[in-house]
């Protein structure tokens, strides 16, 4: 079982605050989005290009119901993960942060990158649509809400740590 499992929007930093858990509690990092990409050979833009959201979507749904079966650290799910009903049941009892952000943060963090598909026409109104879908879905499967907004991805880590009161080896 995951030590601590991150969701949250795409760009709120569940990558790199993820990568700084796990050093500080010597354990393990694991992002789904990567298992994806390894698995598949293409990237996720890619897949939801060639092949559309519900293919992508289901890829997604394995890969984070193997992770969640096999890793012990750090966990990284991707902004869309929480989507699914049967991921959302399995993260309970889990100790889910949800790293949250405002839309000003989103699109300076995201900006136009092509690499976020959802997010590729008007990413201001795009990302407030998509939160607006989701921001219920993730507040319902975390144990913690860690607002990034104006911190540091160090400020960031020391948050979900004092909120799980994690302890680093």
């Amino acid at each position: 079982m995951p030590v601590v499992v991150l969701v949250g929007p795409m760009g709120v930093g569940k990558s790199t605050v993820g990568r700084m858990l796990a050093d500080r509690l010597t354990v393990g990092y694991r992002d789904t989005d990567d298992d994806i990409v390894a698995a598949g050979g293409r990237s996720i833009a890619e897949i939801f290009v060639d092949e559309g959201e519900p293919v992508f979507r289901a890829i997604e749904k394995r890969a984070v119901h193997t992770a969640l079966a096999e890793h012990g650290g750090v966990l990284a799910l991707g902004g869309g993960a929480i989507l699914d009903e049967d991921t959302r049941a399995l993260l309970a009892g889990h100790r889910v942060v949800y790293l949250s952000m405002d839309v000003e943060e989103a699109v300076r963090r995201t900006g136009l990158n092509a690499a976020r598909p959802l997010l590729a026409i008007n990413p201001r109104k795009q990302w407030r649509e998509l939160m607006e879908a989701r921001r219920h879905l993730y507040e319902e499967v975390a144990t913690a809400v860690v607002a990034t907004d104006g911190r540091t991805p160090e400020e960031v880590t020391q948050a979900v740590l004092d909120t799980l009161e994690l302890k680093e080896a």
